[in-house]
């Protein structure tokens, strides 16, 4: 089951959400290799681009591995979005994606992410300098707005497709709602049978066979995962097969012991060996979430400070479970 956005080619209908501190160059890497059709970075702060930011062009950072590779972009001022998006399309980025989800205080005081559903004349400024600026496919995602009644996602979705963007991702959560609460996938269907461009689902998809209910549910053109992939990534594999009809296969135990090293070593070389061990002291936790002795597994991490230390952790782990020492 292929899917395009605008001239993009994908071999899977899966992408992957945007997740701040978490889908960063190393991460992505593992969930495209686990088989995710489109992986995203997480938000770009479009001032910090274009004044030249390092640690902003950081999050950019991307390899030949993990493509094509989506960029999130955010920001409230149509003139720093529009050079911003010129910057991501040239570091090599294959999609801009506009965020008008974001609820949190901070991007709401700047007047950007879901603040930017109240300001409809803005928003379309946005998507018209930005359209304009840049020729690779344009895509935005976005909540269903202020109220439940998803009036505030469908004319920002009209807005885009008059502007030319190529594609949109609906999270069909209130601004207010965050992550609690559940997901009204019949805001999903209301957009799909409106839209003329591809519309991806987003929300409350835990479990693969989710995303095969949320297609049939909603009609929708693809499925963006956020929460359910960390510490999973083998989700949109599993996705796939449900979608050929195929027997989800389990993730066996060595699989994810090489994963974890992986995540591991790709970490310490992105952000130094010290620094990544630190993450990797909750990390790592992700991927035995719900296995037997995860607990003292993650015990023994708090205090990881090399590579070798947090292998030695792992392994000793793995032979705990291969040898049902517990």
């Amino acid at each position: 089951m292929k899917f395009a956005i605008g001239t993009l080619q994908l071999d899977y209908p899966t992408v992957l959400a945007p997740l701040a501190g978490i889908t960063n160059l190393p991460f992505r890497k593992i969930v495209k290799e686990a088989g995710c059709g489109l992986v995203c970075t997480e938000m770009v702060s479009a001032n910090g681009l274009v004044y030249g930011s390092e640690k902003t062009r950081l999050l950019m950072q991307s390899s030949s591995d993990e493509k094509p590779l989506s960029v999130q972009i955010f920001g409230s001022d149509p003139f720093k979005m529009a050079d911003a998006a010129v910057i991501v399309q040239e570091s090599g980025a294959d999609i801009i994606d506009i965020n008008f989800g974001c609820a949190v205080k901070k991007i709401l005081k700047s007047y950007a992410g879901v603040a930017l559903m109240k300001n409809p004349a803005l928003a379309r400024e946005i998507l018209k300098k930005v359209r304009n600026a840049v020729t690779i496919p344009l895509t935005i995602k976005m909540r269903s707005g202020w109220d439940s009644s998803g009036k505030d996602a469908f004319h920002l979705a009209q807005i885009a497709q008059d502007c030319g963007v190529d594609a949109v991702t609906l999270h069909p959560r209130t601004a207010s709602q965050g992550f609690s609460g559940k997901s009204n996938w019949a805001l999903i269907a209301a957009l799909k049978k409106q839209a003329s461009i591809p519309v991806i689902g987003n929300g409350d998809i835990a479990f693969p066979e989710d995303a095969l209910e949320m297609i049939h549910q909603t009609g929708c053109d693809a499925v963006m995962v956020g929460r359910a992939a960390i510490g999973n990534p083998w989700i949109f594999s599993q996705v796939h097969d449900l979608l050929q009809q195929k027997s989800i296969k389990p993730v066996d135990m060595a699989l994810r012991i090489e994963t974890m090293k992986k995540y591991l070593h790709a970490s310490a070389a992105y952000f130094g060996e010290l620094n990544a061990c630190r993450m990797m002291r909750s990390r790592l936790g992700w991927f035995v979430k719900g296995l037997p002795q995860s607990a003292r597994f993650r015990h023994a991490i708090t205090k990881i400070r090399t590579c070798q230390e947090s292998s030695q952790v792992i392994d000793e782990y793995y032979a705990l479970l291969s040898n049902n020492l517990f």
